[in-house]
């Protein structure tokens, strides 16, 4: 079931170790995956490709309606969850309710972390958790014209 990829900040310590032991290389990347377009689905995938193991750090309804304003999400964090989970290259999704995902980024540790090439490697949250672990902070090239506020635009007209 894919319900079961979604986990808790209880529950990430037991799958870490896990992958870990096994030397799985873990990735990890962050967002609010509103409506699931071509461009989260590029961007995912090449995320997942970069490791062994991809956790996604879902921000919650709330944090969505701080960052994007009153009328977001679009899909609530219970389908949003589901639907991450249902893709073969997502291994775990973790929603958070800060405005960054940094508290989230010093528990799983990763070994990669990613963000879309919009982000400077400098700006990115958890990159100084990151590389005082050893691990690389990488971002991915973002397919043009796609966006959920684009499309969102587009339904209102």
């Amino acid at each position: 079931m894919t319900s079961e990829k979604i986990v808790t900040r209880q529950q990430i310590p037991g799958l870490l170790d896990e992958w870990h032991k096994n030397n799985l290389k873990v990735v990890f990347t962050n967002g609010c995956f509103d409506i699931l377009h071509l461009g989260h689905i590029d961007y995912l995938e090449k995320a997942s490709a970069l490791g062994d193991r991809m956790v996604v750090g879902l921000n919650t309804d709330a944090s969505v309606k701080k960052l994007k304003g009153p009328e977001r999400p679009v899909n609530n964090e219970y389908a949003r969850s589901r639907i991450m989970a249902s893709l073969e290259f997502v291994h775990a999704v973790i929603l958070f309710d800060e405005e960054t995902p940094y508290e989230l980024i010093g528990i799983v540790k990763p070994d990669i972390l990613v963000k879309g090439n919009d982000y400077t490697p400098d700006k990115i949250v958890g990159a100084d958790i990151v590389l005082s672990n050893g691990g690389e902070v990488k971002t991915i090239p973002l397919v043009d014209g796609y966006s959920t506020t684009g499309i969102i635009s587009k339904l209102k007209k």
